[in-house]
């Protein structure tokens, strides 16, 4: 697979190099927005200012890809590539959206936005982090 060889390399190097993101560059959450209440199967809609995406491994200026953060309390080390886990999902293939099923109860989501190689751009493109309340 190309893309953990390329992230293999990347990690072996000494010093990652971040890719810049443009000034006023922002990552949101269309929605659901902030405070809702949503059913138990959900669609969560990412939303991008002042860059485009690419799928991971697609190394091209001013783009990226999303990472959802799930009940994630403190952000991760962003000076290194974001690990794929239960609670950061990685959308490498490019995609703005994805269907969630959470168990009830208060739930957060934040944005990051991730370089060819899973790589938070300096500074950082984050969103807001919301919380969502999912019924029963």
């Amino acid at each position: 697979m190309v893309l953990s060889g390329l992230l293999t390399s990347a990690v072996a190097a000494d010093k990652l190099e971040k890719r810049k993101s443009p000034k006023g560059a922002k990552a949101y959450i269309i929605s659901p927005k902030d405070g809702k209440t949503v059913g138990k199967k959900f669609t969560v809609r990412f939303g991008l200012k002042g860059m485009g995406i690419a799928p991971a491994a697609i190394d091209k200026e001013n783009t990226g890809h999303h990472h959802l953060l799930l009940d994630v309390d403190k952000l991760p080390n962003l000076d290194l590539p974001l690990v794929a886990t239960d609670n950061i999902r990685h959308f490498g293939g490019g995609q703005t959206e994805v269907q969630l099923e959470l168990p009830p109860g208060k739930h957060t989501l934040q944005l990051v936005l991730g370089d060819w190689i899973h790589l938070a751009h300096a500074p950082p493109v984050l969103s807001k982090k919301i919380t969502i309340t999912v019924g029963k």
